[in-house]
């Protein structure tokens, strides 16, 4: 199902199908646990999942393909067959979207080959550059993340002169990349990358600079769900504890243009987004 850019905000629901998230490690990295999670996510409003085997947190070990794989297929399995069988019940009648978080090129060709429908990669192409070919030829949508580096260096590489026009040039720099590899432009969904070798104050910078982000035509998705810069400037060391840090957060990037949010809790982000539509979204009809 396509999404109608500007009509709204789409959530995006967390599904970590790992042991060792920033946020809720272990609680979902059994299949039928991540079922039970999918239901939840969509029977709160949430329009799509976003489903990661392998944690992107800095200082995260890297667990290699076959492991990703082997976490990330029986759990997408047992939530498309519910999907298939209408036993992801949304309140709107929609039909969620499943998306892999991947930077894996053979991570992403097979789960969009059992039926998923977007790849994440919080890599922007850059981590596993196969993985361009993989979209490519899949036409289905590419979320293109700005980082640098990768778990073990990111926090290293937080270094910007002027961090939204740093970030925006990468950003091109990445695309161009894509679009050589024979992704079409429709496909691409950009995210800023928000904690992905970036400090709190290269953060909050960020979120004052969506809309020249937006401006260059793409959707945009944005990520702040329980992030650590929330943490810091509200004092709160547990990431569970975040909600109303991240609901604000997510009411500000919706008034710089965001189009997704991806978030781990859903009814609270989906009320957020529904006030926050309209606040600042220009109405239809």
């Amino acid at each position: 199902m396509a999404l109608a850019w500007g009509s709204q905000t789409y959530v995006m629901g967390v599904i970590n199908l790992t042991p060792d998230s920033f946020s809720d490690g272990g609680r979902f990295n059994a299949p039928e646990r991540a079922l039970a999670q999918a239901r939840r996510l969509v029977a709160q409003g949430v329009h799509l999942l976003d489903l990661g085997a392998q944690s992107t947190r800095p200082g995260a070990a890297d667990i290699g393909t076959s492991e990703e794989r082997a976490r990330l297929l029986p759990a997408l399995q047992l939530i498309l067959e519910a999907r298939a069988a209408g036993d992801l019940p949304h309140p709107e009648g929609f039909t969620p979207l499943l998306s892999i978080d991947t930077f894996r090129a053979p991570v992403a060709a097979a789960a969009l080959e059992a039926g998923a429908d977007w790849i994440n990669d919080v890599g922007g192409g850059q981590l596993d550059p196969a993985i361009l070919k993989v979209v490519a030829a899949a036409g289905c949508p590419y979320v293109l993340m700005h980082s640098r580096g990768d778990s073990r260096t990111m926090d290293q590489l937080a270094q910007y002169d002027a961090v939204a026009a740093e970030v925006l040039e990468e950003l091109r720099r990445s695309t161009e990349r894509a679009l050589a590899a024979g992704i079409q432009r429709e496909q691409l969904i950009w995210d800023p990358g928000l904690g992905f070798a970036k400090t709190t104050r290269h953060n909050l910078e960020l979120l004052d600079a969506l809309p020249q982000l937006r401006s260059e035509g793409f959707p945009l998705l944005v990520g702040p769900s329980r992030k650590r810069f929330i943490g810091e400037v509200l004092g709160e060391p547990r990431p569970r504890a975040r909600l109303w840090g991240t609901a604000a957060v997510a009411a500000k990037a919706i008034a710089g243009g965001a189009d997704i949010l991806r978030v781990h809790d859903g009814g609270p982000i989906v009320q957020t987004a529904r006030m926050a539509d309209a606040l600042w979204r220009l109405r239809q009809g």
